[in-house]
């Protein structure tokens, strides 16, 4: 069941309107300067366009019985190849809306504060910004699996490219160890998609999951762990994270944001788009391994953390483990058998809201270390020092976004980790304990990277250091404001997905009740 919502062409407006901008500074005679501005301008549309979807978009429709997934909605659902089952099929649910809003802030954040540091093949850096974006916003919004294909790989190029040109030090590598990670486990879902059109004959994502209940346990498996190979990468989980560190330290800090804000969030969203509705019995019967691995990634990225002498790489290691989370969250929720039904509404909630979360705040960690290093000129921690007496403004938001990512109540960090702490206990008390200790990790290496970057006497002089200019306070002070208001009221974002997570609740408390499943995660749990 879908519906336009009387808005039949945002969604096509939302995700292609980048691209007329790119050939607007395509065009000759356009001097350096102006890139930026044509850049801003377009992004800043796209924001505006997104955001009209929020008052349009029906909060109390059901959601499709049986696919794991609402309704969609401001769909469109055209001819392309139809002997090929290959249709322009786009549509959101309100997950998917809150990504592609937090897609298009991000990517107008990026764009603001590359305004001075960026001086080099500026048409290229901002074209490629904007491809970007396409990309993102065409993988959030395809229902079927050769447009999602196409947006899903068109994705590592511009990314690729970013980091390869405009990043630092040893960019090439960074680059190349990015494209050959994502490449590797894109080809791999490639293989689960084939084998999904071979078993149903359709491309079309729905149409697919809804056809997931006659789809063998064996066969569920393998399709799985072919799906999991790409989002697991993308998120990224332990042991496929190699690759982030290098790409986070080498990118420039707009790619940085973008990486982190939201391209983290696709591996996250495929699981919860593809892998858990099409497969439910097949991740249920791989969600203990998918929990062991989760657990050693928050542990793993908060002790690296704590060794961590540069200021990018100890957020990137975080990011790693804030993510364990969300996919901690999603597979908790798959053994309702031990847990009962609130540690999976609790898991996919807590999931959701640290995702979205993780986006606010990380994106706001890497716009701050940008605003150090344009001014520093360097990353290390060991050469910062005595910046809150010359920067009390950033100071000011650089903890707020400190104490939101080490999980301060009454901020975003706060909420969806601990509902996915509790989701962990109501399953098992093991998990639950080693998901609340390593919270204190957190506390331990942000607040120690906090005191070092800002107390600690300086080795560099930072006389002449400037407080926050306009636009890096237009970039950093709505993720702050974002990041308070969801840690106060995180039902206005719940409320937007409850249906969504309600239907994939739904979907893989049905799955996980099959008898051979059952047997099977009871003996494991044992």
């Amino acid at each position: 069941m879908e519906t336009d919502n009387g808005l039949p062409l945002i969604l096509s407006l939302v995700t292609f309107l980048p691209l007329v901008f790119v050939a607007i500074m395509l065009l000759p005679n356009w001097k350096a300067p102006q890139f930026k501005v044509i850049a801003a301008i377009g992004a800043a549309i796209d924001l505006v366009l997104s955001l009209i979807m929020l008052p349009a978009y029906n909060y109390s429709t059901p959601f499709t019985a049986g696919t794991g997934m609402a309704q969609m909605q401001f769909a469109v659902n055209l001819p392309w190849l139809d002997q090929l089952g290959i249709r322009y099929h786009v549509g959101v649910d309100g997950l998917a809306m809150l990504l592609i809003i937090l897609t298009t802030l991000l990517t107008l954040i990026s764009i603001l504060v590359s305004w001075d540091p960026i001086q080099k093949r500026e048409r290229e850096f901002y074209i490629w910004i904007l491809v970007l974006e396409t990309a993102m916003i065409g993988v959030f919004v395809s229902l079927n699996f050769f447009l999602f294909y196409i947006f899903w790989e068109l994705m590592l190029i511009p990314m690729a490219l970013l980091i390869g040109i405009w990043g630092s030090g040893n960019r090439v590598y960074a680059a190349l160890k990015f494209f050959l990670y994502t490449l590797a486990g894109s080809l791999l879902m490639l293989v689960g998609i084939i084998a999904l059109y071979l078993q149903t004959g359709s491309l079309d994502i729905i149409e697919i999951a809804a056809k997931s209940g006659t789809f063998g346990q064996n066969f569920q498996i393998w399709v799985f762990l072919a799906f999991a190979a790409a989002f697991a990468v993308k998120v990224p989980m332990f042991p496929v994270h190699t690759w982030l560190p290098d790409a986070h330290v080498q990118a420039p800090t707009a790619g940085s944001i973008i990486l982190a804000g939201v391209m983290l969030k696709m591996g996250a969203f495929g699981f919860i788009r593809f892998a858990l509705p099409m497969t439910p019995q097949g991740a249920a019967a791989l969600a203990p391994l998918m929990i062991v691995l989760s657990l050693i990634g928050i542990i793993y990225g908060s002790l690296v953390s704590l060794v961590q002498p540069d200021l990018k790489k100890l957020i990137a290691y975080s990011s790693v483990s804030h993510m364990g989370f969300v996919t901690l969250g999603l597979f908790v929720s798959l053994l309702p058998v031990a847990g009962g039904s609130k540690a999976a509404v609790q898991g996919i909630d807590g999931a959701v809201i640290v995702m979205l979360s993780h986006g606010f705040l990380t994106g706001a960690l890497f716009l701050c270390v940008g605003v150090v290093y344009n001014r520093l000129h360097t990353r290390e921690i060991s050469a910062m020092g005595g910046i809150t007496a010359r920067m009390p403004l950033y100071s000011t938001l650089f903890l707020i976004v400190t104490m939101g990512s080490l999980g301060l109540p009454l901020l975003s960090g706060f909420v969806g980790e601990f509902l996915v702490m509790l989701a962990a206990f109501r399953v098992n008390w093991l998990v639950g304990t080693i998901t609340t200790v390593i919270v204190i990790f957190a506390a331990w290496y942000m607040l120690w990277m906090f005191q070092r970057v800002m107390f600690q006497t300086p080795k560099a002089s930072s006389a002449g250091f400037r407080d926050l200019n306009p636009l890096e306070m237009v970039g950093l002070v709505p993720l702050v404001i974002l990041s308070i208001v969801m840690g106060v009221v995180p039902s206005l974002f719940l409320d937007i997905t409850r249906t969504a997570d309600d239907a994939l609740y739904q979907k893989v408390a049905d799955a996980v009740n099959q008898p051979a499943v059952v047997g099977f995660l009871t003996h494991l749990m044992r």
